[in-house]
């Protein structure tokens, strides 16, 4: 199996920050708005280097919501960015009826979310975003895996027509993917390709599902690895075949089992290849308060559950 490296850990966050400032210096159109969050964001270089595009509208995530669908109304690319949980869920409605509804040019930058938010606790770990996001029609929904492909997610969803959610967050992990590697929306990423066993990841999950996939690799299980960063549209021809092939799926993602990649998954396999699938979620609970490694294995996000999790779905082939 191919082995990837890890060039040092990098925050997703910071990689939307990148993809944020080369989209500002690729489209005058480009603007960037937050909620009292612009270091948060990593938005600090777009806000020196463009300071007429962009906009601090303090605490007030709603409101922050209008403004942005009104600047894409006129033919501005806004960025709209906070924690995820202020973003998706205290917004909702706005989002909905401001920007879903009328298939409008707003992209939603969400840091912070899922457990390895750690120690601030379940307040704002939220583990919903992506089930909240997936419901609304028209929207596009990204959850890259690294630095590199969040920088180029961020350019993807600029040039993109229509609302876009983007989700990322707070803790260094694994930088492994090519830095120069375009994101197609719509489009599954295939990092390993074995037989026995097909391991769907989104996030911080792609890096422990090629970990899980070197465990399975010593116990002579070959794994396919699919790096399913596009949520929504989700790529269903690439899904088919590798449930197919392998026979038993896994799914992991940093989200609890309802509405997030596991359900999309299951939806696409029941109608066209039904197929054995265990998942790896946070189940139906809320996160706590510990470091993001701690709370990993606690829910058990990481690459030995994965591993397991392969074993019992190859068993029910």
């Amino acid at each position: 199996m191919k082995k990837y490296i890890d060039t040092g850990k990098k925050d997703t966050r910071s990689g939307f920050g990148e993809g944020l400032l080369r989209a500002g210096r690729e489209n005058p159109d480009v603007l960037a708005l937050t909620a009292d969050l612009k270091d948060s964001l990593k938005m600090d270089a777009f806000a020196a280097e463009f300071p007429d595009r962009f906009i601090q509208c303090g605490i007030a995530e709603a409101n922050m919501v209008g403004v942005a669908a009104g600047l894409a109304i006129t033919g501005k690319v806004p960025f709209i960015g906070s924690f995820a949980e202020f973003v998706t869920g205290r917004v909702y409605d706005q989002l909905r009826q401001e920007v879903s509804y009328g298939a409008t040019n707003v992209k939603i930058a969400s840091s912070h979310a899922g457990i390895t938010l750690g120690e601030d606790g379940a307040t704002h770990q939220t583990m919903e975003d992506i089930a909240l996001m997936r419901a609304l029609p028209e929207m596009v929904v990204l959850n890259p895996c690294d630095y590199n492909q969040t920088v180029q997610a961020t350019l993807a969803a600029a040039r993109y027509k229509g609302p876009v959610y983007l989700r990322f967050g707070r803790p260094g992990v694994p930088n492994f993917t090519d830095p120069d590697e375009p994101f197609v929306i719509g489009k599954a990423v295939v990092l390993e390709d074995g037989a026995d066993v097909a391991i769907f990841a989104a996030g911080h999950l792609v890096w422990e599902a090629l970990e899980a996939a070197e465990i399975l690799e010593q116990e002579g299980v070959h794994a396919t690895v699919l790096n399913l960063a596009s949520i929504k549209p989700l790529d269903t021809e690439a899904v088919v075949a590798a449930a197919r092939r392998c026979g038993a799926v896994v799914v992991a993602e940093e989200h609890n089992m309802a509405g997030g990649l596991g359900e999309a998954v299951a939806g696409c396999l029941a109608l066209s290849c039904p197929t054995p699938v265990e998942f790896v979620n946070g189940g139906d609970r809320f996160g706590q308060s510990g470091t993001p490694s701690a709370l990993m294995a606690a829910y058990g996000l990481d690459a030995p559950h994965i591993a397991e999790a392969a074993k019992k779905a190859i068993s029910r082939k």
